[in-house]
Protein backbone atom coordinates (compact mmCIF):
# COMPACT_ATOMS: atom_id res chain seq x y z
CA UNK A 1 0.00 0.00 0.00
CA UNK A 2 1.39 3.47 -0.95
CA UNK A 3 -0.31 5.12 2.07
CA UNK A 4 -1.92 4.10 5.26
CA UNK A 5 -5.22 3.85 5.96
CA UNK A 6 -5.84 6.65 7.84
CA UNK A 7 -4.00 9.00 5.18
CA UNK A 8 -6.03 7.80 1.93
CA UNK A 9 -6.83 10.65 -0.62
CA UNK A 10 -9.78 11.00 -2.80
CA UNK A 11 -9.64 14.56 -3.84
CA UNK A 12 -7.85 17.96 -2.76
CA UNK A 13 -10.25 19.88 -0.62
CA UNK A 14 -8.27 23.47 0.04
CA UNK A 15 -10.87 25.60 2.49
CA UNK A 16 -10.89 23.98 4.77
CA UNK A 17 -8.90 21.26 4.32
CA UNK A 18 -11.42 17.59 4.88
CA UNK A 19 -9.07 15.12 5.77
CA UNK A 20 -5.80 14.51 7.15
CA UNK A 21 -4.04 14.03 3.69
CA UNK A 22 -5.72 17.50 2.75
CA UNK A 23 -3.98 19.35 6.04
CA UNK A 24 -0.50 18.31 5.86
CA UNK A 25 -0.27 19.50 1.79
CA UNK A 26 -2.54 23.13 2.55
CA UNK A 27 0.15 22.77 5.58
CA UNK A 28 3.12 22.05 3.92
CA UNK A 29 2.28 24.55 0.83
CA UNK A 30 1.32 27.74 3.19
CA UNK A 31 5.46 27.14 4.47
CA UNK A 32 6.62 26.44 0.88
CA UNK A 33 4.97 29.48 -0.02
CA UNK A 34 6.08 31.65 2.71
CA UNK A 35 9.99 30.49 2.66
CA UNK A 36 9.81 31.33 -1.35
CA UNK A 37 8.53 35.01 -0.12
CA UNK A 38 11.48 35.56 1.70
CA UNK A 39 13.78 34.20 -0.36
CA UNK A 40 12.58 36.31 -3.45
CA UNK A 41 12.57 39.24 -1.07
CA UNK A 42 16.86 39.08 -1.23
CA UNK A 43 16.13 39.54 -5.12
CA UNK A 44 14.86 42.69 -7.36
CA UNK A 45 11.90 40.90 -8.45
CA UNK A 46 8.04 42.08 -7.65
CA UNK A 47 6.40 39.94 -5.48
CA UNK A 48 3.08 40.94 -7.54
CA UNK A 49 4.01 40.47 -10.74
CA UNK A 50 3.66 36.97 -12.15
CA UNK A 51 3.25 34.44 -15.08
CA UNK A 52 1.77 31.39 -13.89
CA UNK A 53 -0.85 32.51 -11.37
CA UNK A 54 -3.53 35.03 -11.23
CA UNK A 55 -2.05 38.28 -9.57
CA UNK A 56 -5.02 39.20 -6.59
CA UNK A 57 -4.82 41.46 -3.40
CA UNK A 58 -3.65 40.05 -0.45
CA UNK A 59 -1.74 37.54 -2.02
CA UNK A 60 2.59 37.42 -3.47
CA UNK A 61 1.39 35.21 -7.32
CA UNK A 62 4.90 35.26 -7.92
CA UNK A 63 5.91 33.13 -4.82
CA UNK A 64 3.60 30.94 -5.96
CA UNK A 65 4.99 30.41 -9.38
CA UNK A 66 8.41 29.75 -8.25
CA UNK A 67 7.30 27.39 -5.75
CA UNK A 68 5.42 25.47 -7.36
CA UNK A 69 7.89 23.12 -9.10
CA UNK A 70 9.22 22.64 -5.25
CA UNK A 71 6.21 21.20 -3.89
CA UNK A 72 6.52 17.95 -5.00
CA UNK A 73 10.61 18.19 -3.64
CA UNK A 74 10.13 19.78 -0.15
CA UNK A 75 6.35 19.43 0.45
CA UNK A 76 4.96 16.03 -0.72
CA UNK A 77 8.53 13.83 0.19
CA UNK A 78 8.05 15.00 3.67
CA UNK A 79 4.29 13.88 3.86
CA UNK A 80 5.05 11.07 2.13
CA UNK A 81 8.36 10.33 4.19
CA UNK A 82 6.47 11.26 7.78
CA UNK A 83 3.20 8.90 6.96
CA UNK A 84 5.01 5.81 5.33
CA UNK A 85 7.82 6.12 7.82
CA UNK A 86 4.83 6.14 10.86
CA UNK A 87 6.39 9.16 12.06
CA UNK A 88 2.64 10.89 12.21
CA UNK A 89 -0.23 9.58 13.28
CA UNK A 90 -4.44 10.43 12.87
CA UNK A 91 -5.19 9.34 16.39
CA UNK A 92 -1.77 11.05 17.55
CA UNK A 93 -0.89 14.10 15.77
CA UNK A 94 -4.51 15.78 14.74
CA UNK A 95 -6.92 18.27 16.30
CA UNK A 96 -10.17 15.58 16.45
CA UNK A 97 -12.57 18.65 17.31
CA UNK A 98 -11.91 20.31 13.57
CA UNK A 99 -12.45 17.02 11.78
CA UNK A 100 -9.05 16.18 11.58
CA UNK A 101 -8.45 19.39 9.27
CA UNK A 102 -5.51 20.20 11.51
CA UNK A 103 -2.10 19.22 13.07
CA UNK A 104 -1.86 19.71 16.92
CA UNK A 105 1.12 21.05 18.77
CA UNK A 106 2.57 17.73 18.64
CA UNK A 107 1.99 17.08 15.31
CA UNK A 108 3.21 20.30 14.19
CA UNK A 109 6.21 20.02 15.96
CA UNK A 110 6.96 16.73 13.66
CA UNK A 111 5.91 18.41 10.43
CA UNK A 112 8.16 21.74 11.12
CA UNK A 113 11.09 20.11 12.24
CA UNK A 114 10.95 17.26 8.94
CA UNK A 115 10.20 20.33 6.15
CA UNK A 116 13.23 22.19 7.86
CA UNK A 117 15.70 18.98 7.74
CA UNK A 118 13.87 18.81 3.81
CA UNK A 119 14.71 22.34 3.31
CA UNK A 120 17.76 22.44 3.78
CA UNK A 121 18.84 18.79 2.49
CA UNK A 122 22.20 19.88 0.66
CA UNK A 123 23.18 18.60 -2.96
CA UNK A 124 25.26 18.98 -5.61
CA UNK A 125 24.06 21.71 -8.29
CA UNK A 126 25.46 20.54 -11.58
CA UNK A 127 25.58 23.47 -13.38
CA UNK A 128 27.52 26.19 -10.45
CA UNK A 129 29.34 23.03 -9.46
CA UNK A 130 29.13 23.27 -5.54
CA UNK A 131 26.47 21.85 -2.87
CA UNK A 132 23.67 23.84 -2.23
CA UNK A 133 19.92 23.40 -0.19
CA UNK A 134 16.58 23.67 -1.24
CA UNK A 135 16.42 26.74 0.46
CA UNK A 136 18.96 28.38 -1.50
CA UNK A 137 17.52 26.66 -5.15
CA UNK A 138 14.16 28.63 -4.12
CA UNK A 139 16.42 32.17 -4.30
CA UNK A 140 18.62 30.59 -7.21
CA UNK A 141 15.36 29.83 -9.20
CA UNK A 142 14.27 33.48 -8.66
CA UNK A 143 18.08 34.94 -9.78
CA UNK A 144 17.52 32.80 -12.65
CA UNK A 145 14.08 34.06 -13.72
CA UNK A 146 15.48 37.72 -13.52
CA UNK A 147 18.05 36.67 -15.55
CA UNK A 148 15.60 34.72 -18.08
CA UNK A 149 13.79 38.43 -18.30
CA UNK A 150 16.86 40.84 -18.73
CA UNK A 151 18.34 38.15 -21.75
CA UNK A 152 14.72 37.93 -23.18
CA UNK A 153 15.11 33.74 -23.28
CA UNK A 154 12.67 31.27 -21.79
CA UNK A 155 12.91 30.87 -18.25
CA UNK A 156 13.79 26.88 -17.23
CA UNK A 157 12.47 26.23 -13.39
CA UNK A 158 14.22 24.24 -11.07
CA UNK A 159 14.76 20.44 -12.17
CA UNK A 160 15.44 17.82 -9.60
CA UNK A 161 16.60 15.26 -12.41
CA UNK A 162 19.16 17.68 -13.40
CA UNK A 163 19.59 19.92 -9.87
CA UNK A 164 20.05 22.94 -11.66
Amino acid sequence: MFLPEDFLFNKRVRNPPDNPMNALISYGNALLYTKTISQIYQTHLNQSISFLHEPSEGRFSLSLDLSEVFKPLIVYRTIFELVNRRKIHVSKHFNKKLNYCLLNDAGNEIFIRAYEERLNKIFLHEKLKRKVTYREAIKLDAYKLIKSIMEGHMFQPFDERKKM
